[in-house]
């Protein structure tokens, strides 16, 4: 990868990272529900884990990948805490370019395996619906398990390039725009010839991001399709309603990420609060949202959760 020389290079070893840019005065209050967002994340995406691990009956293909989906949004939780709460207290605003770096390859990994996920519950949803008597043939423990790795070899294969940044030249101030890293800030800090990381970075998105959302379109297509042909008023409403959870995760993943890539491509004229707001909700959002949708829309889980908060074992 070529490197264009300017006579402001410099090395850097520590970047800074912004909040609300500002609001400093006013990031102890921000940091209150920020706090609290981070604990719902981590206690409701343990608790789907733990109801899965518990419940025998929960221990079919369509919970695994949600034990899948809810390990993911957990970890894209840690990733990010340490950072994003260290600004909003004020005891740490600083993080060295080797931190950062794998901060920004594991954001990314992860939403891409959080795309891939929510692709293969489609899959399953589809199975289910559309090919019911060989749902269990086709969704083996043995499969699922490739499907899994998969799913996380495909992931942070795609994001490998991003850790060719430490090898960039820094001429710009190395202070980044959020509370976090991601790769096209990162970018924006470089003298170096980015044009490859940039190709690379969209190539990605349209090559992941996009392509997972069009099969899980389609999927649904065929879903719709399928449901549609079934006579029975009640079974065609019950195929829906197996449905609605994973539509709703699909949303709340895909909204902010695109909302994100708009904001970051065309927004340049908006305010920067607009854009880390932006950010912290592509971050923090699905990972929030993901446990209350199931829980709420899920009858197996709901009977769980209210059984373990019961103290009832079984």
């Amino acid at each position: 990868m070529s490197t264009t020389q300017c006579g402001s290079n410099f090395s850097v070893s520590t970047l800074l990272l912004s909040g609300f840019t500002g609001l400093e005065q006013s990031y102890v209050w921000i940091a209150i529900p920020f706090s609290c967002i981070y604990v719902i994340v981590l206690l409701g995406n343990c608790m789907m884990l733990h109801v899965i691990r518990t419940e025998q009956s929960l221990h079919v293909p369509m919970f695994y990948f949600l034990a899948m989906l809810s390990f993911t949004d957990l970890c894209l939780a840690l990733t990010t805490v340490h950072t994003v709460l260290g600004i909003r207290w004020e005891f740490k605003s600083d993080i060295t370019l080797d931190a950062c770096l794998g901060q920004c390859f594991f954001i990314h990994s992860l939403s891409f395996t959080e795309s891939s996920v929510l692709l293969a519950m489609s899959f399953d949803r589809y199975i289910a619906i559309c090919n019911p008597l060989r749902y269990s043939s086709i969704l083996t423990n043995a499969r699922i398990i490739k499907i899994g790795i998969t799913i996380i070899i495909r992931s942070f294969l795609f994001t490998t390039p991003i850790i060719c940044l430490k090898f960039f030249n820094y001429c710009r101030p190395h202070l980044l725009s959020r509370s976090f890293c991601l790769h096209q800030d990162l970018l924006c800090l470089s003298c170096s010839d980015i044009h490859f990381n940039g190709y690379y970075g969209l190539g990605l998105v349209i090559c992941t991001l996009m392509i997972d959302s069009i099969l899980i379109l389609v999927s649904y297509v065929l879903i719709l399709k399928s449901v549609l042909a079934i006579a029975s008023p009640n079974k065609r409403l019950k195929c829906f309603q197996t449905c609605v959870s994973h539509i709703c995760a699909v949303l709340v993943f895909y909204i902010p990420i695109i909302s994100l890539t708009m904001v970051h491509r065309f927004g340049k004229h908006l305010s920067p609060i607009v854009h880390v707001l932006m950010g912290n909700i592509y971050i923090l959002f699905p990972p929030l949202m993901n446990p209350i949708i199931y829980s709420v829309k899920t009858q197996q889980i709901r009977n769980r959760i209210q059984r373990l908060f019961l103290g009832q074992r079984y």
